[in-house]
């Protein structure tokens, strides 16, 4: 089985939570299902949950290079010679990432849904909207690639993962899709 569920700002991609904090178990009724990969707390979007652990192999090994993309909003304008070492692959304290694809959008696209709390906004500093693929799973990799290159998150949505789409899933919803075995 395999759920695809839009996790929404501030949940944490685990099903118990000492702090009391939002998890996946406030979202997801599914017994004995576990997150394919992870989103951090400052994240949103696509996250994959399965109870098939070759399956959630496939989709979170780095050896499989599953592409992944990202809307991702940054604080400043990029210029070339950032968009270029992002195409190029960025070093950062684990090493050099693999190459990304990136493109830079107009703006925020229309199906994303507003950020609760929104992203805090300054009228001094312009914000961009970049679209990034990559086929790598480090520990805030996008973050920390897009802060290398002198552009900052200020926020960032999953919306694909190998063939998988976030598709019309609004942030809390989730939904069961056969995946053959």
């Amino acid at each position: 089985m395999l759920i695809l569920f839009n996790k929404p700002y501030g949940v944490l991609c685990q099903f118990t939570d000492a702090e009391g904090r939002p998890t996946l178990a406030d979202y997801i009724m599914q017994k004995d299902v576990y997150a394919a990969g992870r989103l951090d707390r400052d994240s949103e979007g696509l996250l994959l949950l399965t109870d098939d652990g070759a399956l959630a192999h496939r989709i979170t090994d780095p050896r499989h290079r599953q592409p992944k993309t990202y809307l991702v909003q940054v604080e400043g304008q990029p210029q070339a010679a950032a968009l270029d070492a992002l195409r190029k692959g960025v070093i950062l304290n684990d090493g050099l990432t693999l190459p990304a694809t990136v493109t830079v959008l107009a703006g925020a696209p229309e199906w994303l849904w507003p950020r609760d709390p929104p992203v805090r906004f300054r009228k001094s500093v312009p914000d961009s909207w970049l679209e990034l693929g990559i086929h790598e799973g480090r520990n805030r990799q996008v973050r920390r690639m897009t802060a290398a290159v002198g552009l900052p998150t200020l926020r960032l949505v999953r919306s694909r993962v190998g063939t998988h789409a976030l598709g019309t899933l609004q942030p809390g919803e989730h939904r069961l899709i056969a995946e053959p075995r």
